[in-house]
């Protein structure tokens, strides 16, 4: 279904009613709850890793430690044992990654049919411990496809240290995410405009490719979070837009931070070919600073909380939805719970309206 024909009226969330937790935060693209209140932000702090958040806003960092070249986490995923899986964004290069509690990383895969893997987005574990890996393009640099046109992302799948492509031909694959029972994974097609949903075979094949919602002007896809309803809620880049998506496509705008001259600039070169980093760099807007994902957290899951790529903080609002109860909401942390809970003389805590 198109925008258009099954948007509702915008303004479910008042951007007043907005809170912020953390500061200082490097690039939080990626956001992730866990029972336990803390929140974990992807960081590009130095050699980069994850932010670690206390409830009360507090910040400690988890940065790798032995790597020639800096971690750019773009997607985190956690692990049991307090261990954080890496989709990294690199300005040539990608793969997954793993970073430890004490700062060491490990190589998972750099390859893929014999050729390096290119930038990567976003990295999601299921409960059989299987990896899906996000690439939004072949092209170098990724801000050359940022096009109507574009069509070279795909999906991996990392199993006992081998990945393959299971979709392939993507518009700029972005976040992606499973439904509750595990059949079916959705996906973001961020410059096709589209909210693709595939069937997962047995053995992780993907399949009947079906376009759940098509997008229009103003959306450009990025985050995806499902709910205990079955409907998705998506980010959008640029326009700061949440979207609640339901299982027959309808659409209704839960939340819009934008100004129309900014989003008619950045439309005008997206259909000119033109579009390029200074048109997600450049975001004009009263509160939000390039929302690109969204996680649900708090005693009842009904807590947004949206990560930003130009924010040094997390926005986060009551969504009065709960969210889907995320497989790794209730693992054993490790040693992240002391880490988390240690405070550098230099941070204070930031809880902000």
């Amino acid at each position: 279904m198109t925008e258009s024909a099954t948007q509702k009226r915008a303004g479910s969330v008042a951007l007043d009613s907005l809170a912020f937790l953390g500061r200082g935060l490097s690039r939080p693209e990626c956001v992730v709850t866990h029972r336990s209140g803390f929140l974990f932000a992807a960081d590009w702090t130095g050699s980069g890793g994850v932010a670690l958040i206390a409830p009360e806003g507090r910040v400690t960092r988890l940065l790798a430690r032995d790597r020639a070249t800096p971690l750019r986490p773009n997607g985190i995923a956690l692990e049991p044992g307090g261990s954080f899986l890496i989709a990294h964004l690199g300005q040539n290069d990608g793969g997954l990654f793993r970073l430890y509690p004490d700062g060491r990383t490990e190589t998972l895969v750099a390859h893929i049919d014999g050729a390096p893997i290119p930038p990567s987005n976003f990295a999601l574990c299921d409960r059989r411990g299987r990896i899906w890996l996000t690439v939004s393009t072949r092209i170098v640099p990724r801000g050359d496809d940022y096009r109507p046109t574009a069509s070279s992302g795909f999906i991996a799948l990392v199993e006992n240290g081998v990945a393959r492509i299971v979709a392939d031909g993507l518009g700029y694959a972005n976040e992606c995410a499973l439904s509750a029972d595990e059949r079916h994974l959705l996906v973001n097609e961020t410059f096709a405009r589209r909210l693709t949903r595939f069937d997962v075979g047995p053995d992780g094949d993907l399949s009947n490719r079906t376009t759940l919602a098509r997008f229009g002007e103003g959306t450009f896809p990025d985050g995806v979070v499902l709910d205990a309803e079955g409907c998705a809620w998506v980010t959008s880049i640029v326009s700061n837009r949440v979207i609640r998506v339901s299982p027959d496509g309808a659409q209704q705008i839960m939340l819009e931070d934008s100004q129309p001259g900014h989003l008619a600039w950045v439309e005008a070169a997206f259909q000119a070919g033109t579009m390029g980093r200074p048109h997600l760099d450049g975001v004009k807007s009263d509160r939000l600073k390039n929302v690109s994902s969204l996680a649900f957290g708090g005693p009842a899951l009904t807590t947004a909380y949206l990560g930003c790529l130009l924010d040094d903080r997390v926005p986060f609002f009551d969504a009065a939805v709960q969210g889907e109860r995320p497989t790794h909401y209730d693992f054993d942390i490790g040693p992240l719970a002391a880490l988390a809970a240690s405070r550098s003389p230099d941070e204070s805590p930031t809880r902000t309206s």
